[in-house]
């Protein structure tokens, strides 16, 4: 065996090389064979303007995980990978380069700035691809797509005229969230609802022809600019009275009816609810009740109009003036102007402070406005029951079982119709052409003539409209190629809770709509990656993490194996720049105890079985956990407890594997007599050494491959394609199992009275034993561990006369381990020694038992501080309590 083996690992000359070996050999290509069983995941393809952060990190490490085990257990598996046009955040991006030359979009035109967004595509659309690439993706990049692509683009198109002519595509005037900063229509899961400190204004519209007044309550004056009407609840029965009576409204001198409706709670504010159907979805849907017209107040920018629109049934009817001050005013400004002008015409009863939920734009991050507007929307509720029936039915499974589907069924339940139109320029075109007359069409060709030109409609669609197609719409429908027959559906999605409804829910509905099939059959929620302190990770906070510097430092396995460390089934992960050590800690375990085998092979014999007959107790145990080993990743990778995998493997390969058989078969390999128990010992680690590579392969895929190519066999070409280890039953030695853990009980429990009663390292010591027969037989059966590995020198009966005073003593299970200490250790200078130790033990006990109990330091000190200190005081009395014992003996 070469035994140039570098002392230190260094992954910088290792992942590169065997990443361009992979690509080189095609590995990551999934080909249609009907002979294997496909294995299929779509990523959740990334913006096109992204770049890799954490969150990638994990949620891609995941779903590499599973696309490399299932390649090794022999599926044609295909990981498609791509990016999303992400019309909004693109357009944002593009919008502010252009910003910073003093230009805007109107400035290039449509055709213009959409080429200049393509560009920007060209030069950028690739770095989060290249970075995953760094991360190890092993995705299938020959079939890499993006939302915008042509055959992508096609199916958008085809999805949208079958919708319309199914009915489930209209158009209509309705309340739409309008997000004025990136002046576009939002759908209602766009918006993110967060508590806000404001006020209640409490105003009063007089009763016409009369000096009396009712008080209406609201959080937004602004609007009263669009009442059309103030309702009260049909059980107020004070309020019955005043029914269909006409009140003005302030500032406007406007009249408006008291009506009836439903809707209103009489114990919010005084119980008159002002109704301006035009700028609140309820109060459209009281305004649609009661065929009240609609009254639009503010432009697209959130400014007030010069004039008010009215609408009634859909169509325009008239204008309303708006008083002068408040023309052109921003939404806000307004408000201001308004209330000081009702609190000078005494209009205004009262302020209060008020907490209430304000819808906000997931992207601008901007107050949402309520809006009526025409826009296009899709029909939720036909579409939404058969996607409802096989999650509930359980042919989709969510996983962690239990947590993500009530919040799935109740929003389906629940759901209302879709706005998918976009007043951006970056998307796809909606398929709707206008002529001159105002009629349209719905059409994937321009269906202008000589005699009749038609326009196409200026909005895009919404991108997750393409998104939800996503799992098919990539394999090539609306064409029935052979990979969307093949490789539909999907077997699993690993994606964020957070898009549950964005994104997982339609695609399930678009999946059975148009494939006739489910999009995948598992969906894995992946946990948030917040920092140390458990805060979500932003760029406001400047608390995030790059994981291109993590790789560069740490290595791209050690990132892996990290995130997936610290992961716990769905749940938030808590990681700082250090934390990556452990990771790197693991891969230079590894490499010591391949170095350490590397140093002792003298030739290429890795066929362990024939060396069976020779097999000794500690090569049976091993042979047993590693089995176990093979049972438990493969059970866990399958019922997605991905970090439970990789805890039994590194448990196995570090502490039974590193820590304990490679140290007890040193004897075997530095002293045995018999070459062949050496050859069995170094037959049996390779073994072992190879399969926990293979077990290792998907969590940390380039130092296993380093490594595994020192095991493999001749027709062997690569890890990446070498078979998963199967379970090899007969392997199992529950007897071989109990013996070596009694055997590392009491080596344990050896060292612990050493290290206890600060025995010298090197100083051999006898072993007294009180057990049975069979059990004193076994102990002293294994001599040599016990020599080897806690520098014992004779194990022996208790011999008569023997004061176990004057012994350290073990317990494990029923065995009693006597360790004379007569000899050993200067019992005066070890006294003494104890005494000082335990002097300084209590004066720190004392000091933290002071701190914790002033209270000045336990009202103003962080909680993790506090929790801190009780740790260490908890620490110091444990110390104590042993070095009491100890010196206890020495009395």
């Amino acid at each position: 065996m070469a035994k140039d083996i570098a002392k230190v690992y260094d992954p910088k000359k290792v992942e590169n090389k065997w990443y361009d070996f992979w690509l080189q050999k095609n590995y990551f290509h999934a080909e249609v064979d009907p002979s294997k069983k496909p294995y299929t995941i779509v990523i959740p393809p990334p913006n096109v303007t992204a770049v890799l952060h954490m969150g990638h990190a994990y949620n891609n490490t995941v779903q590499d995980i599973l696309i490399r085990y299932h390649r090794k257990r022999g599926n044609s598996t295909l990981w498609l990978p791509g990016t999303d046009h992400a019309g909004i955040a693109t357009q944002s991006v593009v919008e502010r380069e252009l910003a910073k030359e003093g230009k805007s979009r109107y400035d290039l035109g449509r055709e213009k700035f959409v080429e200049k967004v393509w560009e920007w595509r060209k030069h950028h659309g690739s770095i989060i691809i290249n970075q995953l690439k760094k991360l190890g993706c092993s995705c299938d990049w020959q079939r890499e797509r993006f939302t915008l692509d042509e055959g992508l683009s096609r199916a958008v198109g085809e999805v949208f005229v079958r919708l319309y002519n199914k009915g489930l595509i209209y158009r209509g005037l309705r309340i739409v969230n309008w997000d004025p900063a990136s002046a576009t229509a939002l759908a209602d899961d766009e918006v993110d609802h967060k508590e806000v400190e404001g006020k209640l204004y409490h105003i009063r519209y007089k009763l016409k022809d009369s000096d009396d007044y009712i008080v209406v309550a609201t959080t937004r004056p602004e609007t009263l600019l669009g009442d059309t009407a103030v309702a009260v609840a049909p059980d107020d029965d004070e309020k019955r009275p005043l029914l269909n009576k006409k009140v003005i409204i302030p500032f406007v001198n406007r009249e408006v009816e008291i009506i009836v409706d439903s809707h209103v709670d009489k114990e919010f504010g005084s119980g008159f609810v002002k109704v301006t159907p035009a700028h609140d979805p309820n109060d459209f849907e009281i305004g649609e009740r009661h065929d009240l017209n609609k009254v639009i107040v503010l432009d697209k920018d959130g400014k007030v109009l010069p004039e008010c629109l009215v609408f009634r049934n859909g169509e325009f009817v008239k204008e309303l003036p708006v008083p002068e001050p408040i023309a052109g005013k921003d939404r806000f400004e307004a408000r201001k102007l308004i209330v000081q002008e009702l609190e000078r015409m005494g209009q205004l009863e009262k302020v209060e402070n008020h907490l209430h939920a304000v819808g906000h734009s997931y992207r601008s991050k901007v107050p949402v406005e309520p809006y009526l507007s025409e826009q296009w929307f899709v029909k939720m509720k036909p579409l939404a029951k058969e996607a409802l029936r096989v999650v509930k039915e359980g042919k989709i499974k969510f996983y962690p079982e239990g947590r993500f589907e009530k919040t799935y069924e109740h929003w389906m339940e629940t759901i209302r119709d879709w706005c998918i139109s976009r007043q951006l320029w970056w998307g796809h075109r909606i398929p709707v052409w206008y002529n001159e007359k105002g009629q349209y069409k719905v059409s994937l060709q321009d269906p202008s003539t000589t005699n009749e030109k038609w326009v196409q409609d200026s909005d895009v669609l919404d991108t997750w409209f393409s998104s939800q197609l996503w799992p098919f719409s990539t394999l090539g429908w609306p064409e029935q190629t052979e990979d969307l027959k093949y490789f539909y559906p999907t077997n699993t999605l690993v994606t964020a809770p957070d898009i549950i409804f964005f994104w997982v829910a339609r695609m399930i509905m678009a999946g059975l709509e148009f494939m006739g099939d489910i999009p995948f059959h598992n969906v894995y929620f992946n946990g948030i990656v917040r920092d140390e302190q458990g805060r979500k990770m932003s760029k406001s906070l400047g608390n995030g993490i790059d994981p291109l510097e993590m790789i560069k430092e740490y290595s791209a396995d050690a990132v892996r194996f990290t995130i997936v460390a610290l992961s716990s089934e769905g749940q938030d992960i808590k990681i700082g720049p250090k934390s990556f050590e452990m990771g790197r800690n693991f891969s230079n375990k590894i490499w010591n105890a391949f170095r350490f085998l590397q140093m002792n092979l003298q030739e290429n014999d890795f066929d362990y079985r024939k060396y069976e007959n020779h097999f000794t107790l500690e090569d049976r145990w091993i042979l047993s956990r590693l089995n176990k080993t093979i049972k438990a990743v493969s059970e866990n990778i399958d019922k997605f407890r991905i970090n439970d995998s990789l805890d039994a493997i590194y448990h196995f390969f570090w502490h039974d594997f590193c820590d304990w058989y490679l140290e007890m078969i040193k004897p075997r390999l530095y002293q045995a007599q018999n070459e062949q128990q050496k050859k069995t010992a170094l037959a049996v680690a390779s073994q072992v050494m190879k399969t926990s590579m293979d077990l290792l392969h998907p969590f940390i895929p380039f130092i296993t491959e380093e490594i595994w190519q020192h095991f493999r066999d001749v027709e062997e070409e690569s890890i990446v394609v070498s078979p998963w280890p199967e379970v090899d039953n007969k392997a199992f030695d529950e007897e071989a199992e109990n013996a070596v853990s009694i055997l590392q009980e009491a080596i344990g429990s050896i060292r612990n009275i050493r290290a206890e009663m600060n025995v010298p390292p090197g100083k051999r010591i006898s072993l007294y034993v009180e057990a049975d027969a069979g059990q004193k037989e076994f102990l002293k059966s294994q001599f040599q561990h016990f020599a080897f590995l806690a520098k014992v020198e004779q194990i022996a009966d208790i011999p008569v006369g023997f004061d176990k005073a004057d012994a350290a003593v073990g317990v494990v299970k029923n065995i009693e381990l006597f360790i004379p200490m007569t000899d050993l250790i200067d019992r005066e200078k070890e006294k003494q020694r104890l005494e000082k130790e335990l002097v300084r033990l209590q004066g720190l006990q004392k000091g933290l038992q002071a701190k914790l109990n002033n209270q000045n330091f336990m009202q103003k000190a962080p909680a993790r501080v506090v929790e801190a200190e009780r740790k260490k005081l908890q620490n110091i009395e444990e110390n104590l309590k042993k070095v009491r014992k100890n010196y206890e003996k020495f009395k």
